[in-house]
């Protein structure tokens, strides 16, 4: 039977025992969808072979997992509310578990897509449900600090979960980069009784579905995405498939947008959170967080197995050194973010992102790997110094019966951020290689014989500068909605009458 952490201290900035340990629960659950995501990244070639499928079907293993988070991160809300955080939580696991051991089981690519998609569903949840449940045992005043435990499965994954995966696929069988997940989410659904606050089970009476948002919002993530997934198969994003994919997409969101309007708190996802200008910028730099972030963990472990000829254990180690740069400027990242400001805190991250990023926009064929470690080592201090300071600005504006919405609101920008990062590069470098490999782009990509790669090395990674270029361009204009964060330390924020629903949800449940 699990206990109730100890409510926060008016006066105390640190984060007690009970909060620790909590944060650490929350960790072994969500650090699983972190690790399966880098995993699979580094394991595309190697499936694309075993099942003698090309790029534009393999990438469906990602793109589908994709869909199902950004069709199901908008429900989370609403069942934290109904059902309460402890219950959610597990249930995420649950799902997430089965799908990965059926991904592991599975017999043929159309297989595994399916159980991707399964595994996506429980992953979705995962991060928003940790956050919320977290934000509300820690309190508004230790918010940078809390966020940043909620970060470290985004800090390890990129560490050791392309490496784990190279590992795997490379001595064992590709299937291990599902199954490892098994052993994992068993340890997390035994912490998670042990210590997730339980009790009474949700308020069946005072939360209803929002059924026409449920409607509205999920469909239309899913349409959006799937159009912007679609251009790398379909020529581009001027295609008019992906065009009216994405126009069907953004025609459903505006009509959910004039539905949230009218049902205000009852609506899936309150729209009236956006009126926030600190939540609204903050929202901004998360879309955009998310294109730099996921968007480069696609070119990377690309460049190294293509343009280098690297294994795809050499890949993940190799990409390592961002992961540690990020997880040594994280926990310092939060403690500034409470004490002077995520408006302060931010910029510095992204002009780290900046410089970590330009030189990969001149690699080939021969560049230094310490050059290499060095960039990525300092885009890793930029991303540690950006992602979770903006994330908990957002929310510490709040009142903490908007917590669980607003966490849901900021995991589907980072999610849609990472889908139109991802796809936009994608559609570039498939072109660069086009254009400079006749035959070398598209569903060949990742069949290049090692000794034809060989000679056209320096075309493959002379393809990847667009790409590099146009993610660098994207993390600039972070500096934007950075500067208009708040310069001030966290400050507690009075809920008023109504400030105990969500608490009463998630603290008692």
């Amino acid at each position: 039977m699990s206990e109730s952490p100890p409510p926060p201290q008016a006066g105390s900035d640190r984060l007690d025992r009970g909060v620790l340990v909590l944060g650490l629960v929350i960790v072994a659950g969500t650090i699983m969808a972190i690790l399966d995501t880098t995993i699979v990244n580094v394991a595309l070639q190697t499936l694309g072979k075993d099942f003698d499928t090309g790029l534009s079907t393999i990438q469906w293993v990602v793109t589908g997992y994709m869909l199902a988070l950004g069709t199901v991160i908008p429900l989370t809300g609403w069942a934290i509310d109904r059902f309460g955080g402890r219950r959610v939580w597990m249930t995420s696991i649950v799902l997430f578990v089965a799908g990965s051991a059926l991904s592991g089981a599975a017999w043929n690519i159309e297989s595994l897509i399916a159980f991707r998609v399964l595994q996506g569903l429980g992953g979705g949840m995962l991060m928003p449900t940790g956050m919320a449940i977290l934000s509300v045992a820690a309190g508004p005043r230790r918010m940078g600090r809390v966020m940043s435990i909620v970060g470290v499965p985004m800090l390890l994954g990129p560490i050791l979960g392309p490496a784990l995966g190279g590992w795997l696929v490379d001595n064992t069988d590709w299937r291990w980069i599902f199954l490892v997940n098994v052993p994992i989410g068993a340890l997390a659904l035994a912490l998670a009784w042990w210590r997730v606050p339980a009790g009474s089970g949700g308020s069946a009476g005072r939360t209803k579905l929002d059924l026409r948002g449920l409607l509205l919002l999920p469909p239309a993530f899913a349409l959006l995405i799937y159009g912007l997934s679609n251009a790398s198969s379909h020529g581009g994003f001027g295609n008019a498939a992906v065009l009216g994919w994405a126009a069907a997409g953004a025609v459903l969101i505006a009509l959910f947008v004039a539905h949230s309007l009218a049902r205000g708190e009852r609506a899936l996802i309150d729209v009236r959170l956006f009126a926030d200008r600190t939540f609204a910028n903050a929202s901004l730099a998360v879309l955009l967080v998310g294109v730099a972030l996921i968007g480069s963990l696609l070119l990377l472990p690309l460049y190294y197995q293509t343009a280098r000829g690297e294994s795809a254990f050499a890949a993940g180690l190799l990409i390592a050194p961002q992961g540690i740069g990020a997880a040594l400027a994280m926990p310092f990242a939060g403690q500034l973010t409470d004490r002077i400001g995520a408006g302060r805190v931010v910029p510095v991250g992204i002009v780290l992102l900046v410089l970590g990023t330009v030189g990969l926009t001149q690699v080939s064929d021969h560049t230094s790997y310490a050059l290499l470690a060095s960039m990525l080592f300092v885009r890793g201090l930029g991303l540690g110094s950006t992602m979770m300071p903006t994330m908990s600005s957002a929310i510490a504006t709040l009142p903490q019966r908007s917590v669980a919405r607003a966490t849901s609101s900021l995991n589907i920008l980072m999610q849609l951020g990472g889908s139109f990062g991802s796809a936009l590069l994608a559609v570039l470098l498939s072109r660069g290689i086009a254009d400079r490999v006749p035959g070398g782009g598209g569903d060949g990509f990742g069949a290049v014989p090692d000794a034809v790669r060989e000679r056209i090395a320096p075309l493959l990674a002379e393809a990847f500068h667009e790409p590099f270029w146009v993610a660098l361009g994207l993390t600039a204009v972070l500096i934007v909605p950075a500067l208009l964060l708040p310069r001030h330390g966290t400050r507690p924020v009075p809920d008023g009458p109504k400030a105990e629903t969500f608490a009463e949800v998630t603290a008692d449940v």
